[in-house]
């Protein structure tokens, strides 16, 4: 593993970094006559997985086997189903998006995200103040119950 020790460097990489953050969105519109979005995504992210493998193979091998050594197999699974589950979420959300818009979808894909993110950490080991939190939850479900409503409204006017 490479740590970067020189701090314009590391900005030189965010710099990068803030400019790679749109390719796959900006690439599928270049492509959107011949691929609907959500299969872009998929072959999107096979892409990133074999560049990855590659990257870790070759330009990653000082050490990448070690690392990988050192992780238990229960880690490396959790990890690889977090990657299966993170990216078939996105590939619903391309979905969603392409059937009813970034207004409705996004809201209501992320909306459900965070009530359930919220609801598993906070019962998995309880912080903070649970009044303001389900409070909160309680008003992110209300505003995903809202757009629902008014994405039908505008869809029977």
């Amino acid at each position: 593993m490479f740590i970067v020790q020189s701090y314009p460097l590391a900005i030189a990489f965010c710099f990068i970094t803030m400019l790679c953050w749109g390719s796959w969105g900006n690439t599928q519109k270049l492509a959107a006559r011949t691929w609907r979005y959500e299969l872009f995504y998929w072959d999107y992210v096979v892409g990133v997985l074999l560049f990855s493998l590659l990257s870790a193979f070759t330009l990653g091998s000082f050490g990448f086997l070690a690392d990988l050594a050192q992780a238990d197999a229960g880690s490396l699974f959790s990890a690889f189903m977090g990657g299966v589950i993170f990216n078939a979420s996105n590939i619903l959300l391309s979905a969603a998006i392409a059937l009813c818009g970034m207004s409705v979808a996004f809201p209501v894909g992320v909306g459900l995200a965070l009530v359930l993110g919220v609801l598993i950490n906070y019962f998995s080991a309880a912080k903070g103040d649970p009044t303001f939190i389900f409070i909160g939850v309680l008003l992110i479900a209300a505003a995903i119950v809202m757009n629902g409503f008014a994405y039908k409204k505008a869809q029977t006017e």
